[in-house]
């Protein structure tokens, strides 16, 4: 009988994931990041059922098999977790099988206390016992005990219960749970999961322009003289004082003429006025150029190699657009629109326009200017660095990364792409999908507690498997209303939620000095950095007690101490009763020096601002993996707060107050008994 046609097995298995396009694309992860493993599993009839997930390194050897256990009650959907620990191709399947033991066991529990078909019980679990003394894959101690728990099994001389209690006995229970007894195996497809190294998933970002690092004010010319890569180069030991991770660059190309935007966005620049550097070309090159008020490439490389001896990762900007004056503009016209007029067509995000760019058109010349874009990519690859920050990805056909960011995987499986996409959710997925590493997110806006709670479920236990939110706080294009209004409460609030929910965060300068003035009509800030230079005295406001770095300074100290923070898919909600008090936990299982425990931190957060806020918080003690060791007599655990230092005992009901104008959250570590 021919069977290869049919879409199911024996045992039915439906709805895995993490799955991308059936399996045509990777789904990803990061080295020891726990990932969540889902399907639908049934069969017919009434036997017991059993549901594994099995992880494949990239050689094709099994790595784990763990089990599967259902989400809810008859639901058929079951979830298991796997860790890959190393950068690489692996791979995933799932396992549906006859749990022979489990059926054995449920039957003859019923059966023995009512007297029905007794012997014929013992003799069926003599028959499960002696199968799995055959199997030649268990320990040969444990093989020999199952033969003879089945010779036991049919001895009549020994009352029945007693044969059923020694069968079932510990022991026997925790042997075929690490081991199963099964039968009808089926596999499902095996799906790529592709694990990237921790800066795809990974890390705190900061941002500043180059620029204004080091500007300075010439009162003979009166105009500003531009900071340079030597200067910025100062900046950096500051930026990795408070424990960032990458240091992410604005565009450092020339800047085009033609068209110019002056202070905050005004069409009428000024002599002197640097425009923005997302109007990218002019007579001295294009992106494959440095702008020439910053230096060179030697002074480039040197910028890289003190950040790399820093710690810091150097991000630039992938901006793919022109200014009017770029070089592309007159060699490759078709790389642009043309309009119904024959001018090319400029920018526009209604009501926003940019005439100072032009967008590139990848449907006249796509091979050759799809190459162009993959020259320049290793370009800067060849200068070190390794993270792109791509501008607007949302406004390239798919396709097109997709083939890129392939090619620039052939080369280098390391390098990072971050999606700067503030657009619909179906081309944010679709991005990640193509091979994003990261990308821009809704976080931004989301303040409200529901809001919040309703976005973490999302992106921890929906679209993990291949969409990893960077949480930026601000960029030089959003400043919203939450910081103008919330004031300094609300740079802390914003800062500590970031920091902790997801794996990856980021910040612009000028953040940490609470600049929260906007520009009239418009969801950015006054006298806005991109179109000027924003020189500022960081270490002045730290020292008059006037900055949030120190704070920052503590936020990824604790990011860095606590393995936990950086994963995303272990992020649990917990109820309490105030509608602004906000509260979730990460768990992560980690190996150190003193063997294997849990990393546990609860936060609870007042997403308001504004006032004091009290509520009543029922932790899930399950999700937290607390043992009973953990727990006093009173069934309270050690609760000690990473930013404040104070210490409770906390149970499963806690009452927190939290006010926003002297701490406005808790970032909670459990303490465990060792």
């Amino acid at each position: 009988m021919d069977r290869s046609g049919l879409v199911y097995g024996r045992i039915p298995i439906e709805q895995v994931s993490p799955v991308v396009h059936e399996g045509r694309r990777p789904a990803t992860a990061l080295p020891g990041e726990d990932i969540r493993v889902q399907a639908t599993v049934f069969r017919e009839g009434h036997d017991a059922l059993g549901v594994s997930a099995v992880l494949f390194d990239p050689q094709g050897e099994v790595r784990q098999r763990v089990p599967m256990k259902l989400t809810a009650p008859g639901t058929d959907r079951y979830e298991g977790w796997l860790r890959p620990e190393s950068v690489g191709d692996w791979s995933f399947e799932v396992e549906g099988w006859s749990d022979v033991f489990g059926t054995w066991h449920h039957d003859a529990s019923i059966k023995l206390a009512v007297g029905q078909d007794v012997e014929l019980m013992m003799d069926e679990g003599a028959l499960v016992f002696e199968r799995a003394a055959e199997e030649t894959d268990r320990p040969e101690a444990q093989r020999r005990h199952f033969a003879s728990v089945a010779e036991h099994l049919r001895d009549r001389s020994v009352p029945a219960g007693q044969r059923f209690a020694q069968a079932t006995d510990r022991g026997i229970l925790s042997a075929v749970e690490h081991q199963p007894i099964r039968a009808l195996v089926t596999t499902s497809q095996r799906y790529p999961l592709r694990v990237e190294r921790d800066e795809a998933g990974r890390g705190a970002w900061y941002e500043f322009f180059p620029r204004s690092e080091g500007a300075e004010w010439d009162p003979e010319t009166g105009r500003w003289r531009s900071g340079t890569l030597v200067t910025a180069a100062e900046r950096l030991d500051a930026v990795a004082g408070m424990g960032f991770d990458v240091i992410y660059l604005p565009p450092i190309h020339p800047i085009g003429v033609a068209h110019r935007k002056g202070p905050n966005n005004s069409l009428t620049p000024a002599p002197g006025d640097p425009g923005s550097p997302w109007a990218i070309g002019a007579a001295e090159g294009g992106h494959d150029t440095i702008h020439p008020d910053l230096g060179g490439f030697e002074e480039f490389d040197a910028f890289v190699a003190r950040a790399e001896a820093l710690g810091l990762e150097v991000a630039i900007d992938l901006a793919l657009q022109a200014s009017p004056d770029h070089p592309w503009v007159t060699e490759h016209p078709e790389w642009f629109t043309t309009r119904a007029d024959g001018t090319i067509a400029y920018a526009e995000n209604p009501p926003k326009k940019y005439q100072d760019i032009y967008p590139l058109n990848f449907d006249n010349d796509p091979e050759g200017l799809s190459l162009e874009v993959l020259r320049i990519v290793k370009l800067w690859m060849s200068h070190g660095v390794r993270i792109f920050r791509v501008d607007n990805p949302h406004t390239k056909p798919l396709w097109f990364w997709e083939w890129l960011l392939a090619e620039v995987h052939k080369v280098d499986p390391g390098v990072v792409f971050l999606a700067e996409a503030f657009t619909r959710p179906a081309m944010m997925q679709g991005l990640a999908k193509a091979g994003y590493q990261q990308s821009y997110s809704y976080f931004t806006w989301r303040n409200a507690k529901w809001e919040l709670e309703e976005y973490l479920r999302e992106i921890s236990q929906e679209t993990a498997g291949h969409y990893r939110p960077n949480f930026f706080v601000n960029t030089p294009d959003i400043l919203t209303d939450y910081f103008v209004q919330g004031g300094r409460p609300a740079f802390k609030i914003r800062a500590a939620l970031a920091a902790t929910a997801s794996p990856l965060w980021g910040m612009y300068a000028g953040y940490e000095l609470y600049e929260n003035v906007q520009r009239p009509g418009a969801e950015e800030a006054n006298d806005n950095e991109k179109y000027q230079y924003r020189p500022r005295d960081f270490d002045a406001a730290e020292a008059r007690g006037d900055s949030l770095a120190p704070y920052v300074r503590r936020l990824n100290q604790i990011r860095h101490e606590h393995p936990a923070l950086l994963d995303l898919q272990n992020l649990i909600l917990h109820n309490t009763d105030d509608d602004a008090v906000l509260c979730f936990s990460k768990t992560k299982t980690v190996q150190d020096d003193d063997g294997e425990h849990e990393d546990t931190l609860i936060v609870v957060v007042n997403t308001d601002p504004h006032a004091v806020r009290m509520a009543n918080i029922n932790l899930d003690l399950a999700a937290l993996k607390l043992r009973p060791e953990d727990l006093g007599e009173d069934g309270t655990f050690a609760a000690d707060d990473l930013l404040t230092g104070a210490s409770w005992h906390w149970g499963e009901h806690v009452w927190v107050r939290l006010d926003p104008f002297y701490e406005p959250v808790h970032i909670v570590q459990v303490r465990r008994s060792r």
